[in-house]
């Protein structure tokens, strides 16, 4: 009730004064901390009894790399709005540096909706329009480019400091359980925006890195079945295990041809990641839904319970 109360409190503050975001919008910690807030608010809905962390040594190599000045990329499926909080809850006791300083590539409609701003003002964004929503409204298409472009300007500048950790979904959005199924799975990356990424870390002038990064906690906040157009979608919440994986780092170097990535290469290192995401993604899967715990361990990816 506590925590409703306030998340009340903050939609109805940003419907009489509304907050505007901007290409790179930086948390808000006070005089509100609204980070705070999102971590209040979703860590009673994490089964911690049922959750799991895949690899936890590589987020230890990830937040050295962080330490001597390297940006880092994380390339992740994407399941619900709580995304970004339960990255944070279940990295916080051992990784705060990367739990709070994450900087999130987000839709532009987590920006937009009343309920999901002050969620979104608690977190580090990049923000973009997702190719899912670009033609939603086709006379606003060229503006939406125009607003990615100055966005992805942003990110080039935040990348030169170095120390910097991105995450982005390249699939454009929300997975969806499978229609003929209902089984829920990774889908698929978009080849471009992995390129978009590699070539930022690049042209950085830092040391740069890309791990693939798996999620799954669609349970706790599951999107609607299919992408809608509206603003204002039905949300349900429920208390269960979540689980997040990080794989070793897959160098696009590995996958060029004398020293350039073409078409096909941009094709087979989009796979190569998303490969990756998906072999974590049914170890998760195994651990919290098949109810096998530890035992679901393979041989490269090792689930362990830090909080305990």
């Amino acid at each position: 009730m506590s925590n409703m109360a306030v998340a009340f409190d903050r939609i109805l503050l940003d419907v009489e004064d509304p907050f505007v975001f901007e290409p790179y919008h930086k948390a808000l910690r006070e005089p509100f901390d609204y980070h705070m807030f999102v971590q209040n608010y979703i860590r009673p809905l994490i089964d911690f009894r049922n959750s799991y962390i895949g690899n936890l040594s590589f987020f230890y190599e990830i937040e050295e790399k962080l330490k001597q000045g390297h940006n880092v990329v994380l390339i992740s499926n994407h399941q619900t709005e709580a995304d970004p909080a339960i990255i944070a809850l279940l990295l916080e006791k051992t990784n705060p540096r990367i739990s709070e300083n994450m900087i999130y590539v987000a839709g532009d409609r987590v920006i937009t909706d009343p309920l999901c701003k002050p969620f979104s003002m608690g977190r580090n964004l990049i923000c973009v329009y997702s190719k899912r929503h670009m033609y939603d409204v086709p006379e606003h298409v060229e503006m939406k480019r125009r607003a990615n472009t100055r966005s992805l300007k942003e990110m080039a500048l935040l990348l030169r400091d170095g120390s910097k950790i991105v995450w982005i979904a390249p699939s454009g959005g929300r997975d969806r359980p499978d229609p003929l199924t209902e089984e829920w799975y990774p889908d698929s990356f978009d080849s471009s925006s992995v390129d978009n990424m590699r070539r930022l870390i690049g042209r950085s002038g830092a040391a740069g890195h890309i791990y693939p990064l798996a999620l799954l906690c669609y349970d706790i906040m599951p999107p609607p079945p299919k992408v809608e157009k509206e603003i204002g979608e039905k949300r349900i919440m429920s208390f269960h295990g979540a689980g997040l994986s990080v794989a070793p780092k897959i160098c696009p170097s590995e996958i060029a041809v004398a020293g350039k990535m073409s078409e096909e290469a941009k094709d087979t290192y989009a796979q190569a990641l998303y490969k990756s995401v998906t072999e974590q993604y049914d170890v998760l899967k195994c651990a919290i839904h098949g109810k096998q715990g530890f035992a679901a361990s393979s041989i490269g990816i090792s689930l362990s319970q830090p909080w305990n």
